[in-house]
C-alpha cells in the first residue's frame, strides 16, 4: 500500500507545483523523507499524512481512498492489508493501520483497525500531533495512551475519545503483547 500511497502524494504534488520542501515544513519531516515516501520506501504516521493532506488542500481519504463509491462500503477482515504499515522503518514504526472504508466517497471519519506494538513514550518520533478528533476503542490487549501530560490505561471493551492536536502516544501496555484496537479519526476540512 505505501507505493500506492506514494504514487498518489507524488501525483498530486506535482499536479499541485509542489516542492519536497513545502510538503516537509507541513508535516514536519525533512524533505528526503517526502521522497521515501513517495518512492514506497518510508511508511508515514496517520499524524504526517494528514499534515500532508492539509498542505495538498485534500482530506486524508483522498491520499489513501482506492476505488471510490458513494453507495455504502462493506468491508471484510479476511481482505484488509494494511493502509500505513508500522512494520517498515517510518515515523511510527510500532503502528499499523488498516483503513476501514478506504473506497467511500466523501466521507468525514476515517475508520480504522489497529495493531498496536509497544513504543516507549520518551522517544519523540511515537508522539503524534494533528488537528481534528480521535476515537480509539481496544478490542484485545491492553493500550497506554499518554495524552499531553497524562497517561490514561485502557484494556479490552474500554475506549477514549481526545482532541489529536494535544501530543499523544499509543502504546501497549505489555512489551512483548501486540494490542488491538478500533480507532476513527476525524480531521475537519
Amino acid at each position: 500500500m505505501s507505493e500506492k500511497l506514494g504514487f498518489k502524494i507524488k501525483q498530486l504534488r506535482e499536479t499541485l507545483e509542489l516542492t519536497w520542501d513545502d510538503l516537509a515544513e507541513a508535516a514536519g519531516i525533512e524533505s528526503r523523507q517526502i521522497s521515501m515516501i513517495e518512492n514506497g520506501e518510508l511508511s508515514p504516521s496517520i499524524s504526517t499524512l494528514i499534515k500532508i493532506s492539509r498542505r495538498m488542500g485534500v482530506r486524508l481519504g483522498t491520499l489513501l481512498d482506492g476505488t471510490e463509491a458513494s453507495a455504502p462500503v462493506i468491508t471484510s477482515t479476511e481482505a484488509l492489508r494494511p493502509t500505513v504499515n508500522g512494520s517498515k522503518p517510518g515515523i511510527s514504526p510500532h503502528l499499523d493501520f488498516y483503513s476501514l472504508a478506504g473506497n467511500k466517497l466523501d466521507r468525514n471519519m476515517e475508520p480504522f483497525l489497529i495493531d498496536i506494538r509497544f513504543a516507549d513514550p520518551a522517544e519523540k518520533q511515537n508522539w503524534s500531533t494533528h488537528e481534528g478528533e480521535e476515537f480509539i476503542f481496544v478490542l484485545d490487549g491492553a493500550v497506554e495512551v499518554y495524552y499531553g501530560k497524562e497517561k490514561y490505561e485502557l484494556n479490552a471493551g474500554q475506549s477514549i475519545y481526545y482532541d489529536s492536536i494535544v501530543p499523544h502516544c499509543v502504546t501497549t501496555a505489555e512489551p512483548a503483547r501486540v494490542a488491538k484496537a478500533l480507532a476513527v479519526t476525524y480531521t475537519p476540512n
